[in-house]
């Protein structure tokens, strides 16, 4: 990205078995934990849920497999121009403007069935927060 070549899904597709490999380590300690990722794609959240079964049968897992971890995606939704604006003031990070667009090409906003909540990029920091915060604390993120 750094060189302004978008990656794609086997560039992606390790890294995000890793992290699921990592959040998996997580929750058998009963830990919880956040990731931040651009995880643009569904079928790159299904990886993070299931791990390498999802790239195997592109299926949920069976009963009786490693169950699915419980995440909760925060898509923070915003106007391209105001993305634009922000990553023109960033110094130094890998990710350039030139490659908003193949971001915004690849992203499938999450949906149904996928535990998801969505916020505004244009709200506060502080309101971003407290939405998050929301969700997961008013059991709204893990329904069973």
């Amino acid at each position: 990205m750094a060189e302004g070549i978008p990656l794609n899904d086997e560039d992606r597709i390790p890294w995000l078995c890793a992290l699921h490999v990592i959040l998996r380590r997580e929750d058998s300690f009963r830990q919880d934990a956040i990731l931040a990722c651009s995880a643009l794609k569904k079928m790159y959240r299904h990886v993070l849920v299931s791990g390498t079964s999802a790239i195997e049968s592109n299926q949920p897992e069976q009963p009786g497999e490693n169950t699915a971890l419980r995440i909760l995606f925060v898509h923070l939704d915003g106007p391209t121009d105001v993305i634009a604006g922000r990553l023109e003031k960033r110094r130094g990070h890998f990710m350039p403007l030139e490659l908003l667009k193949s971001q915004f090409d690849t992203l499938e906003p999450p949906s149904a069935p996928e535990n998801f909540i969505t916020i505004s990029i244009e709200k506060s920091l502080p309101e971003i927060v407290l939405e998050i915060e929301h969700a997961i604390f008013q059991g709204e993120a893990f329904l069973e």
